[in-house]
């Protein structure tokens, strides 16, 4: 298992799918290289600079965290079963309550309708709140989202930025 990067009153919690085997193997979220979070975290301003994966613990400095809807690590997020995602939305739902961030930013649209069962969503701010944090439903950042090249994940990213 991966450790959350988080403390409580974060002004935002991002939210992976799962971890990935690279994430697994180094300890560090969205460690692959083909991973576009880190280059949107800082294209959209929430960084000064591009953080490297192991530097992930100063985004609390930031004001920012990560977790994710499922803590088993698997090659592609399509290994996950619909019950881990809706187990793991019971999990992220009370760690959200227990942590207490202002908003919990979903990275991927498909795992936020499977696991809280939302087939209708769209990336975004949403009018839920998960243990009383509001929602932001962003595109998932893996390299292997081929329709969310990085200049628009940014511009997602920077909605959310402009948001706060």
């Amino acid at each position: 298992m991966i450790a959350d990067v988080i403390r409580p009153g974060l002004e935002v919690l991002f939210c992976g799918i799962n971890p990935g085997l690279v994430s697994e193997a180094t300890g560090h979220h969205f460690a692959r290289p083909g991973n576009r979070f880190w280059p949107a975290l800082h294209l959209s301003g929430f960084t000064p600079s591009q953080f490297a994966p192991a530097e992930q613990e100063k985004l609390l400095e930031l004001g920012l965290g990560i977790t994710n809807v499922v803590a088993r690590p698997s090659a592609r997020a399509d290994e996950l079963t619909i019950d881990e995602m809706r187990e793991g939305a019971i999990d992220l739902s009370e760690k959200v309550e227990r942590y207490s961030p202002k908003v919990l930013a979903v990275l991927g649209v498909t795992v936020y309708r499977a696991a809280f069962n939302r087939k209708k969503t769209q990336v975004g701010a949403q009018q839920d709140t998960v243990g009383g944090a509001r929602v932001w439903v962003l595109p998932n950042p893996s390299g292997l989202n081929a329709h969310w090249q990085l200049p628009a994940l940014a511009e997602e990213f920077g909605r959310l930025k402009a948001s706060l």
